[in-house]
């Protein structure tokens, strides 16, 4: 239950090319606290509610819980959310021994492109492709409840 992952900007669709798979996501937060959030997620065509505790200092890991649920359910759990709904597009992209998770995101969060890859330890070596950017691995901005909240087309940059 202790998910480890880092996170990075991307800076080309060159990732396109090579995905082996996508799905859209809709997602929503019923609690954003710093130490703990709940989400509520539609992803293709199953539901799933979420809760993940604070991250470790460096933010390379942290509890996560998940469970499955209905599709109705988390449609009408979707509506108690804070603030809006993420919706975005996820592209799993494999490369060397692990996949890439990149997601583009929609609406208010539009023009937001990040890759994620889970890892089974902190210190992990993995290699990366030419279409990863810098590194957001614990910039808490780039958390989706963050971005729920406070969404990327609304920086100021």
């Amino acid at each position: 239950m202790l998910e480890i992952e880092r996170k990075f900007s991307v800076k080309s669709t060159n990732f396109l090319a090579n995905a082996k798979e996508s799905y859209k996501i809709t997602q929503g937060y019923l609690n954003t606290d710093k130490n703990r959030t709940v989400r509520v997620r539609i992803k293709g065509n199953k539901g799933f509610i979420t809760v993940k505790g604070i991250s470790s200092a460096n933010g390379l890991s942290r509890f996560e819980w998940e469970k499955e649920i209905l599709v109705d359910d988390a449609n009408a759990l979707l509506m108690l959310c804070e603030d809006f709904v993420i919706d975005k597009t996820r592209y799993l992209i494999p490369f060397g021994s692990v996949v890439f998770e990149v997601d583009v995101f929609e609406g208010a969060n539009e023009g937001l492109v990040i890759a994620e890859v889970e890892l089974e330890t902190t210190d992990q070596q993995f290699d990366k492709p030419e279409w990863l950017g810098e590194e957001l691995t614990g910039d808490e901005r780039f958390y989706n409840a963050y971005l729920s909240n406070v969404p990327f087309t609304s920086w100021s940059r």
